[in-house]
């Protein structure tokens, strides 16, 4: 049975380590929103905008949901690690995928989210940080996950969460 996973949260909550891990535990293919905005030059925004434009996320789900839905009607999971700013564009994303699907919303605290961006070798900074925080902290989507615990007890929950709904997809909601 194919499903489709959304990884959401902060900057520094942890999306990307988790939808890395979850993506080989579970044989999936990984969908990084950053990078489709990325290489679509979709990711800058005016400067009165705080924000990456919706518009502009939904352009990027479009350059990848043909190529999703295929590997869906193939029996492939697919992840999606993303830190979705608008809840419009998680609504876009599940109108235009009619499959089963998990969502889940990464939660670590401001301060943590910070070193962790500055850890990483490529760093966005406080103020980013501080800026996507704030954006996102609202925005609850589907199962909260609390990513201060250790990494492995995160990505147990979700496979946990997982196993015990694949079997009766419901669609969880926003």
């Amino acid at each position: 049975m194919s499903y489709f996973i959304v990884i959401h949260g902060t900057l520094g909550s942890g999306k990307s380590t988790i939808s890395n891990e979850l993506a080989i535990k579970l044989n999936a293919d990984r969908v990084q929103i950053d990078y489709v905005l990325s290489e679509h030059k979709l990711d800058l925004h005016e400067d009165n905008e705080a924000s990456i434009p919706a518009a502009n996320f939904i352009k990027g789900l479009d350059f990848v949901l043909s190529d999703v839905r295929e590997k869906l009607d193939h029996e492939k999971i697919v992840i999606f690690d993303g830190c979705f700013y608008h809840k419009e564009v998680m609504d876009y994303l599940l109108k235009n995928l009619p499959y089963p699907y998990f969502l889940f919303t990464l939660k670590a605290p401001l301060e943590i989210c910070i070193e962790r961006d500055k850890n990483r070798s490529v760093t966005l900074g406080e103020d980013a940080a501080r800026a996507v925080y704030s954006l996102t902290s609202g925005l609850d989507f589907g199962e909260i996950i609390d990513t201060v615990k250790p990494l492995e007890e995160s990505i147990n929950k979700i496979l946990e969460i997982i196993e015990n709904n694949k079997n009766f997809p419901q669609k969880m909601t926003l």
